[in-house]
């Protein structure tokens, strides 16, 4: 399991009703196809060996001698290849008659897990041919194609790289499915086998029932369901193939289609682990449930023929996907924000804010909270106090934006040159102007604090705080500087997500003069400014030069804080998101510097102010992110060092 990465495939195969040796090459056909992908477990639609649509032939002997046959037949002709098997057939048991899932691997039959809720209601009448799991205690034996297997709905299937469950199609629509307890008895990827009829609507009924269970289960969810070739007497199948990982759709087949189809993807189990490892209520529901019932069958998974992931990897993960869900998520987001900084005002009974306009993004961002909240809670802008704060670094093309934007916004705006007071500073504690250290440049941003916090104090106000996440991960800020406020708006902004959120605003909620500015400031280079421009007067101290490209660093800090990801495949996963941007020596460089700045700058991060949190990756130590400021890199930084780059 390279990474954590199972290969997962749902078939939908070509059927004929009633012709089990027709069904039973179909079979065959899709899992030669599936192994040849790298396919480690496949599954197969609800009795796809006879046809679910059969009706009173359910009754017929010849009919299930013939499914058994079908079934022996697929196993010899595929007992060569590693792939685990899932087929749906009737089974007979004890005279009873079940709907079942075969789950095989090389000729041998692992178990057979029955369908548990029987629909019949509608256009549903599988009580009538059918008995339920329930009818047969767990500890029931079939023979079966010679060979004497459990027969439990409570089967859990184990490997060494993951441990599955099945359930049957309207199981999944119980009001507490049988993967529930599969879960929480020790599944991490449910196959369900379905005969899923269509009607008007349904799908998306479908789909979202789907997603909701793999996001409750915490668990991968693979769904096979009937298609073209079942009968279509009162009732169409659409061969629906869909494949979730908490909630997430990966794959998804084509509607109604007349080929066979085979969707196949890589489910994260590793992911899905540290999912569980830190969610305190999947661990009280599993002391809850862990200890009935469950019946472990071990089996070998073979490793993926030479793994290449065909899941969708996105390189910008704070990001939400283009057109009306970017506007959707941005509007969330500033709303988020905005409710923060508005029940702080509330609570403090405070008429006055206090923000340090650089010209730059996230200054922007924290200003356009300021006037957002304050006309929402009927406040006079002019209690908004702008100040920008010039200093050695400081270019004309940010002073300009800063001024220009503070003027459209309509707020008060001062100008408070940092220059005099620096100089005397760095005469006081013997600093030489012409060398340009950390000195230099912490003393201008513990200034530039200095004039916020007491001007704050002047007015009566608070100072809102402008740095963003991925400044906070890779400790860029002056502690005791920009680090510090009295409310953070941007605390769980990362600096991805700030350019969005800033280019939102200036498209749907400001004038056109305010507009032009932020479109201009979208466009500068960010840079704290603190070095003095060049010849040319343009900003010659850029971030991204010192520290690394900020997309690069929101998604390893993503991976890393979001789903506990080692740096190794941190590394793996980055190289297919930004092939053709950055090569590997590129990604292993500012990776290894994420990591070292990561742990060393938790000081930082161990008393920051209030902030909101807005999405699910937060650093504030009261909430999301504990760590000592004193924890070794060692092992972390290790890793880096050993990628091949």
């Amino acid at each position: 399991m390279k990474y954590g990465f199972v290969k997962v495939a749902a078939a939908v195969p070509a059927v004929k009703v009633a012709d089990c040796k027709f069904n039973a090459q179909q079979t065959e056909t899709q899992i030669v196809v599936a192994d040849g992908k790298g396919v480690q477990i496949l599954i197969f639609p609800e009795l796809n060996l006879t046809g679910y649509s059969c009706g009173d032939l359910f009754g017929q002997q010849i009919l299930l001698e013939e499914a058994e046959l079908a079934l022996m037949q697929i196993m010899n002709n595929t007992r060569q290849f590693d792939i685990i098997s899932i087929v749906g057939m009737p089974v007979v048991v004890n005279s009873t008659l079940l709907n079942c899932a075969v789950v095989f691997q090389k000729g041998k039959i692992l178990g057979v897990v029955p369908k548990t809720y029987l629909p019949n209601y509608k256009e549903f009448y599988e009580q009538r041919w059918f008995a339920s799991a329930d009818a047969h205690p767990d500890t029931t034996m079939v023979r079966l194609c010679g060979q004497l297997v459990k027969v439990s709905r409570n089967l859990l299937f184990d490997t060494p790289d993951v441990c599955f469950g099945v359930e049957i199609c309207e199981d999944v629509w119980a009001p507490i499915p049988p993967s529930s307890e599969l879960v929480l008895k020790g599944a991490e990827i449910i196959f369900n086998m379905s005969a899923d009829t269509e009607n008007i609507c349904k799908h998306q009924y479908l789909r979202s029932l789907l997603s909701q269970q793999s996001a409750r289960c915490l668990a991968g969810y693979v769904f096979a369901s009937s298609g073209f070739g079942e009968s279509t007497t009162d009732v169409v199948f659409a061969g629906n193939a869909l494949i979730y990982e908490n909630g997430t759709l990966l794959a998804a087949s084509e509607r109604f289609s007349f080929e066979e189809q085979l969707v196949s993807t890589e489910i994260d189990v590793e992911r899905l682990r540290g999912e569980r490892l830190t969610n305190t209520t999947f661990a009280a529901a599993v002391r809850k449930y862990s200890q009935s019932g469950g019946q472990h069958i071990s089996t070998e998974l073979v490793p993926s023929r030479g793994l290449i992931l065909t899941r969708p990897i996105d390189a910008h993960p704070f990001v939400p996907a283009g057109g009306k869900l970017l506007d959707e998520r941005c509007e969330e987001i500033f709303s988020i924000q905005v409710a923060g900084l508005a029940k702080r005002l509330v609570h403090t009974n405070c008429r006055n804010v206090v923000v340090g306009i650089s010209g730059g993004l996230d200054s922007t961002l924290a200003l356009l909270v300021c006037v957002k909240t304050f006309d929402k809670l009927g406040l006079p802008r002019k209690g908004i106090t702008g100040i920008t704060m010039p200093g050695f670094g400081t270019t004309d093309r940010t002073y300009n934006n800063a001024i220009a934007l503070m003027g459209s916004l309509q707020v008060t705006t001062k100008e408070i040159s940092i220059k005099d007071a620096c100089i005397q500073h760095f005469q006081d504690i013997e600093q030489d102007m012409s060398v340009h250290d950390v000195t230099y440049e912490n003393g201008q941003a513990r200034e530039r604090t200095q004039i916020l916090m007491d001007y704050a104090n002047k007015v009566g106000g608070l100072v809102i705080g402008t740095g963003d996440l991925s400044e906070l991960a890779l400790g860029w800020a002056t502690y005791n500087g920009d680090h510090m406020s009295m409310y953070g708006v941007n605390v769980s902004i990362p600096k991805t997500l700030v350019r969005y959120l800033v280019n939102w605003v200036a498209q749907t909620g400001v004038d056109v003069l305010s507009r032009n500015t932020l479109l201009d400031i979208i466009d500068t280079p960010i840079s704290p400014e603190l070095i003095p421009a060049d010849e040319n007067g343009n900003i010659k101290q850029k971030t991204e030069d010192l520290v690394g490209p900020y997309e690069l660093h929101d998604f390893f800090l993503f991976h890393f804080l979001r789903f506990g990801s080692r740096p190794a495949k941190i590394f793996y996963l980055a190289e297919i998101a930004f092939k053709g941007v950055y090569d590997s020596t590129t990604i292993k460089k500012w990776l290894t510097t994420f990591f070292r700045r990561f742990f060393s700058q938790q000081f930082k991060r161990s008393c920051l102010p209030d902030g909101p949190k807005v999405g699910s990756v937060s650093l504030s130590p009261r909430g999301d992110w504990r760590m000592p400021s004193d924890a070794s890199a060692a092992l972390w930084l290790k890793e880096c060092e050993e990628l091949q780059a």
